[in-house]
């Protein structure tokens, strides 16, 4: 960064660091300790799709890779795609197991990177539920290296519940980067794994 930048207020954005997600499952015992928020054993990756051959084959290696987790206990991954023309990779692991789900999570991520497509990669998300139905995503945003708490409130449309979020903001603020500029804590509404 120069000093132009400095003067002008410019700032250097942050490299996404994909080692972040390997702070999750020490975070999701933070969470079942302070908030009763265990768990699901879902998680997924959001990415623009791209037409095209490498994209093709790329999405087969992923699919490759996540279904040989099959063989370990696993349930094989889900492509989806959204209303906003959003694709949405799910990865299931048992509830118990955040390192297997953060590792396929990571996996996916790289093989994305390595395969060109980082500017395509937007978000990946870890999901909870406490007992009493509350349902809380983890959300980390691949072009801030950063993650924030989404609560979507159950039945009620789309409301969330800021409570619960900035509880989980309080509770996780020395297991995770978490993104400071509330504005950027975009609702991911149906979102797979949530």
């Amino acid at each position: 960064m120069g000093f132009l930048d400095v003067i002008l207020g410019r700032s250097k954005p942050v490299r996404p660091d994909l080692d972040q997600l390997f702070a999750l499952p020490s975070a999701a015992i933070t969470l079942q300790a302070g908030a009763g928020l265990t768990p699901t054993g879902l998680g997924s990756v959001c990415f623009a799709s791209v037409e095209g051959g490498a994209f093709a084959q790329l999405q087969q290696d992923v699919r490759a890779l996540l279904d040989a987790d099959t063989e370990r206990g696993g349930e094989p991954v889900a492509f989806s795609q959204d209303a906003y023309g959003y694709t949405w990779l799910l990865a299931r692991q048992p509830p118990e197991d955040t390192a297997a789900l953060v590792n396929d999570l990571h996996a996916v991520n790289t093989l994305l990177q390595d395969g060109g497509f980082g500017p395509q990669l937007l978000c990946s998300l870890m999901g909870f539920r406490g007992a009493d139905g509350r349902s809380l995503a983890l959300v980390y945003l691949y072009k801030r290296g950063t993650f924030y708490p989404f609560a979507p409130v159950a039945g009620a449309g789309e409301k969330r519940d800021n409570g619960l979020e900035l509880q989980a903001r309080a509770l996780l603020a020395d297991d995770l980067r978490i993104e400071e500029d509330l504005a950027r804590w975009f609702p991911v509404w149906g979102a797979p794994g949530l």
